[in-house]
C-alpha cells in the first residue's frame, strides 16, 4: 500500500489502484457498514481491512464514524470528482488525437462514447 502520497489524486488513484478497496467501495454504494460487515465477504483478515480503509480514508473516499464500539464505514465521494475531471481531460485529450489517425487508418477511432 502506498503510505505518503505526494496529493490528493495520487492518494485517490493509489486506493483506487486495489481490486480489495474497489470492492470496498462498491458495497459501500449501499449504504455505511460496519468495518466487520465490510470484511465479513473478503478473504482478508479484520487488521487488512481496516488497513484498506484507512487507505480509503486518507483518499477522501470514505469516513469513519464511531458508534458505540461500532466503526462504521460511508461512502463520500468528493476525491471522485477530482479524479474524474482528470480522467476527463486526458479522455478528450486522446480522442481528438486518435480520432484524427481514423481516417489515415480507415477504421473508427477506438475511444469512442
Amino acid at each position: 500500500m502506498v503510505d505518503d502520497p505526494r496529493s490528493p489524486l495520487d492518494a485517490t488513484f493509489a486506493a483506487l489502484s486495489d481490486p480489495t478497496r474497489r470492492e470496498m467501495l462498491a458495497r459501500l454504494r449501499g449504504g455505511s457498514l460496519r468495518i466487520t460487515e465490510l470484511a465479513e465477504p473478503l478473504p482478508i483478515s479484520l487488521a487488512a481491512t481496516s488497513k484498506h480503509v484507512r487507505a480509503l480514508e486518507r483518499a477522501g473516499l470514505v469516513t469513519r464514524s464511531v458508534r458505540g464500539r461500532g466503526h462504521h464505514v460511508s461512502l463520500s465521494a468528493g476525491a471522485l470528482g477530482e479524479a474524474a475531471g482528470w480522467i476527463e481531460i486526458h479522455r478528450e485529450f486522446w480522442q481528438e488525437n486518435l480520432g484524427g489517425l481514423s481516417p489515415l487508418l480507415g477504421e473508427p477511432a477506438g475511444l469512442e462514447d
